[in-house]
C-alpha cells in the first residue's frame, strides 16, 4: 500500500512541528544564519563567572530546541518513505548543522572540568542553577574523560560522519534488502518485516520455514557489507573508548548514563542462572506444539490454538486505554487525546521504516511510529509505545528543558509496564480457560523475547566489543560463531539451532546504539515489579509511579527509578522477575493438566 491511500486520521501530523517542508527550510536557514559560526567570545573563557555561565546555558537551550525541532521533522518524514530523497538530504542537513553548532559549543565543558571544585559545587549548590545542577554534577564527575577544548571541537565536528553507520545499516535493511515473494495463506506475497512477525506467528510449518530461510537469505546475502558497517561502529565505540580513557566500551556507555556496571553484572548473572527454566520452557513448547523436531522459526507460533486476538487499530486502541486503567482517568485520558490529535502513525506503506518507535521533543508532542497489524503483538506494541509516549509527555511536562530528557536506561520501564498491565487485565477479565492459556503462553513469550533475548544480545555486544578491544578483528564468521554459541546456551537442547540463527546479530538494528539492548532487560525487570506494587497497593504505588514518570533525567537514573519502589543495583528486581517467569511456566502448566 503507498502512503497516499491510508486514511488521514492514521497517519501523524508533522504540520504540528512544521506547517510545510517550506516553513522547515525557512526556519533551518534561519538557524544557520544565526548560529553557524555565532561569537561566543563573551562567553568562552568566562565561564567561571556565575552570570556568564547562565546566559550560555540559556543561549544553548535555545538554539537546541529549535534545532530539535528541525531535526525531529525531517527524521519523522524520512521515516514515512525512506524511499524520498528529499528526506533523506533534510536529515544529513540537518545532522551536519548539529555537528557545526556542537563543534562551536564545545568549549563549554572542557572549560567548566578546569574549574576549581569549590567554585562547581558553588554553582551546584546554587538555586538559580536548578535547572542545571545534575548536568553540573555529571561535568564534575567526568573530568578525567573530558579532553582539551580543541581535542573536544574535533570530536564534535567528527560527530556525523561517526553517527553514520545506523543510517547506512538502515538503508541496507529497508532499501536495499531485495526481499522476495513467499507463500503465506495459498498466496505468494511480498515479504516485509512486517508480515515476516505475522508469518511466523501464524504460518503453517511449511510457510515458517520458507520465509525463516527466504529473509535470513536476504540478509547473507549482504552479509560483507552489513559485517564491516556493524565492524566500524565498533571500532568507533573503541576509539571513543579510548581517547576518554576507559577502560571498556561497556564502561563508557554506562558511564554516560550514570548507570553503575553491577547492574549489567546482575542482570546477566540472573539470566545465567535462571536458563534452566528457560530450556525447560523450550521443551515445553516442543512438547505442547506436537513437533517431532522444532526449529528457531517455530518458537513464535501460540501454543494455543484459536485465542489469538485480532481486532482493528481502533478497537485495539480502547482495548489498552481499557487495560491501563489502574494508572487513573488522567493517564486514559492522555490516550485519547494522542489518538485525536494526530501522535500516530499507524499503518505499514511501502518505503516506511519496519518496527515501531515513539519520538518527540521538548516543544511538541510525542509521535508514535507503528505498522499495525491485527495480531496480539501488535496490539501489545500500541500500550508499548504510547508508554513511551507518555512518559515523555509527563517528563515534559514537568522538567525544565534541561531536566526533562530521560536517559535511554529508564526508556523502556514505562512501556513495558504497559504491556504487563494490559496482560494482567485481559488475563483476569476473561473465563475462558483456552485464553487464559493464551495469555500466559503470550507473557511467556514477552519475557522470553524482552529479557532472555535481549539479555542474549547484550551478551554478543559485550563479547564483540571486548575482542574489538583486543585488537581482534570481528569478521562475518567471528561473529556468527559468537551468537551461534549464544543461541545454544539460550535455548537449550530442546530446539534444532538452525544455521541461518547465527546471522541474527545482522538483522539487529540497536546494535547500532551500542549497549542499548541490555535497557530492554532492566526495562521488564523493572516492570514486573512496579506493577505488582500497582496492583497490591494501587493508589500510593500509582503516586510514586507518577513521579517516576515525571522525573525526567532530573538526577541518576538508578535514583530515579527507586522512587518507584525498584533498586537495580541489588539482585531483588532480578531475581523478582526470574520467579515471575517460573510462576507463570508453572501455572500455564496447571492449566493444561487440568
Amino acid at each position: 500500500m503507498e502512503r497516499n491511500e491510508i486514511a488521514e486520521n492514521l497517519k501523524w501530523k508533522t504540520s504540528d512541528i512544521f506547517a510545510s517542508d517550506e516553513a522547515w527550510e525557512a526556519e533551518y536557514a534561519a538557524v544557520e544564519k544565526e548560529y553557524v559560526g555565532y561569537d561566543f567570545s563573551a562567553y568562552k573563557g568566562k565561564l567561571k563567572d556565575k552570570n556568564t555561565l547562565l546566559a550560555c546555558f540559556a543561549l544553548n537551550d535555545k538554539v537546541f530546541r529549535r534545532v530539535e525541532k528541525l531535526y525531529l521533522y525531517a527524521h519523522l518524514s524520512h521515516d514515512q518513505d525512506v524511499r524520498v530523497s528529499k528526506y533523506t538530504s533534510m536529515q544529513a542537513k540537518v545532522g551536519a548543522l548539529i555537528s557545526k553548532i556542537s563543534a562551536q559549543v564545545s568549549f563549554v565543558e572542557p572549560e567548566l572540568t578546569k574549574l576549581d571544585d569549590a567554585l562547581l559545587r558553588s554553582f551546584i549548590n546554587d538555586p538559580d542553577f536548578a535547572a542545571y545542577e545534575y548536568k553540573l554534577r555529571q561535568i564534575s564527575k567526568s573530568k578525567t574523560h573530558v579532553l582539551s577544548e580543541a581535542e573536544e571541537k574535533l570530536l564534535a565536528l567528527g560527530g556525523d560522519v561517526m553517527r553514520e553507520f545506523r543510517g547506512i545499516f538502515s538503508m541496507l535493511d529497508n532499501a536495499n534488502l531485495n526481499l522476495p515473494k513467499a507463500k503465506f495463506g495459498g498466496e505468494e506475497i511480498q515479504m516485509s518485516h512486517g508480515m515476516y512477525g505475522v508469518v511466523l506467528h501464524n504460518g503453517n510449518a511449511e510457510e515458517r520455514k520458507e520465509w525463516f530461510e527466504k529473509y535470513y537469505q536476504a540478509f547473507i546475502n549482504l552479509i560483507d557489507a552489513i559485517t564491516q558497517t556493524y565492524y566500524a561502529n565498533v571500532k568507533k565505540d573503541v576509539f571513543y573508548k579510548t581517547v576518554r580513557k576507559y577502560d571498556s566500551c561497556m564502561e563508557m556507555a554506562m558511564d554516560g548514563e550514570d548507570v553503575a556496571p553491577v547492574v549489567y553484572d546482575n542482570l546477566i548473572k540472573a539470566v545465567r542462572g535462571a536458563l534452566p527454566v528457560m530450556h525447560d520452557y523450550i521443551r515445553l513448547r516442543k512438547e505442547a506444539s506436537g513437533l517431532n523436531e522444532q526449529h528457531m522459526y517455530d518458537i513464535y507460533v501460540p501454543l494455543v490454538e484459536d485465542a489469538e486476538i485480532k481486532m482493528p487499530f481502533e478497537k485495539a486502541y480502547d482495548l489498552v486505554i481499557k487495560g491501563l486503567a489502574p494508572l487513573g482517568k488522567d493517564y486514559q485520558e492522555l490516550l485519547t487525546k494522542a489518538r485525536k490529535e494526530g501522535w500516530i502513525d499507524v499503518c505499514e506503506n511501502e518505503g516506511k521504516r519496519s518496527g515501531a518507535y515513539s519520538s518527540g521533543v521538548y516543544d511538541t508532542h510525542p509521535y508514535v511510529l507503528l505498522n499495525y497489524q491485527e495480531t496480539t503483538n501488535d496490539i501489545f506494541t500500541i500500550a508499548h509505545e504510547m508508554g513511551h509516549a507518555l512518559h515523555s509527555y509527563k517528563s515534559n511536562s514537568n522538567q525544565p528543558y534541561a531536566k526533562a530528557d530521560y536517559t535511554i536506561f529508564l526508556a523502556e520501564i514505562a512501556s513495558t509496564v504497559n504491556e504487563v498491565l494490559l496482560l494482567k487485565y485481559l488475563y483476569n477479565e476473561t473465563q475462558d480457560k483456552n485464553l487464559k492459556k493464551y495469555l500466559l503462553n503470550y507473557y511467556m513469550d514477552m519475557i522470553r523475547a524482552t529479557l532472555f533475548r535481549q539479555t542474549q544480545f547484550a551478551e554478543f555486544e559485550q563479547i564483540a566489543h571486548a575482542k574489538a578491544e583486543a585488537d581482534e578483528p570481528l569478521t562475518k564468521d567471528t561473529l556468527n560463531e559468537v551468537y551461534y554459541q549464544l543461541n545454544k546456551d539460550y535455548y537449550g537442547d530442546g530446539i534444532i539451532h538452525d544455521s541461518q540463527i547465527a546471522y541474527e546479530w545482522a538483522r539487529i538494528p540497536h546494535f547500532y546504539t551500542s549497549f542499548y539492548v541490555y535497557k530492554y532487560a532492566t526495562g521488564i525487570t523493572s516492570a514486573i515489579s512496579i506493577v505488582k506494587r500497582i496492583l497490591t497497593e494501587g493508589e500510593s504505588a500509582v503516586k510514586d509511579y507518577f513521579e517516576f514518570l515525571s522525573s525526567g533525567g532530573c538526577t541518576d537514573p538508578v535514583s530515579i527509578l527507586q522512587k518507584a519502589g525498584v533498586d537495580l543495583t541489588t539482585d531483588a528486581p532480578f531475581n523478582a522477575a526470574m520467579q515471575e517467569f517460573k510462576d507463570t511456566l508453572a501455572e500455564f502448566k496447571k492449566l493444561c493438566n487440568e
